[in-house]
């Protein structure tokens, strides 16, 4: 792992940290990198818990064909009308950037508009803190916050044992997105 090379000015997602600030919801047109597009036999409830529990917002919708969802740049999710929803939520998922700030509200959200949809949070061998969301329509859903990095803390020698160290030592406040 010696060819990476800190890119954090790429991505929207702030260096974590006790004064990380969110970045505003994004609703730029842009070629989408990589989107993730979700079958709903409900359409309405599917929106409302997105938005309501998820932090997303309706950047577009074309009636009976899509609705395109966003929260940040990159974070794009395409709502498409199904006949039915798988019965139960599949070993796959999809992770979504989120601050550690964030956590307990985004939880408070979600179990606000469906009780059971929250699994966790977990802190990571990998430094982050995790919360697995099953959405109305039974997509696995992982908001993902990156921990402050701790040079001298259990994560780091976890990266450690498998390539990945800071390049400028640890000093910066980076978690463990690379």
């Amino acid at each position: 792992m010696s060819d990476y090379y800190d890119a954090f000015e790429m991505s929207p997602v702030p260096a974590p940290g006790p004064d990380a600030v969110p970045p505003e919801p994004f609703r730029g047109i842009y070629g989408m990198p990589a989107f993730v597009t979700i079958p709903t036999d409900d359409p309405a409830a599917s929106v409302d818990f997105w938005v309501r529990g998820l932090g997303f917002f309706e950047l577009f919708g074309i009636p009976g064909r899509v609705v395109h969802l966003r929260r940040w740049a990159f974070q794009d999710v395409l709502l498409v009308p199904a006949a039915g929803v798988p019965e139960q939520a599949p070993a796959l998922s999809v992770s979504f950037a989120c601050l550690l700030s964030q956590i307990d509200s985004l939880v408070e959200d979600c179990r606000a508009v469906r009780p059971d949809s929250v699994d966790g949070p977990r802190d990571t061998p990998w430094n982050t803190r995790d919360v697995v969301v099953t959405t109305p329509e039974n997509a696995r859903i992982v908001l993902t916050a990156a921990k402050p990095f701790d040079p001298a803390g259990e994560e780091a020698r976890n990266l450690a044992a498998v390539g990945i160290t800071p390049p400028d030592g640890g000093r910066r406040d980076h978690g463990s997105h690379a």
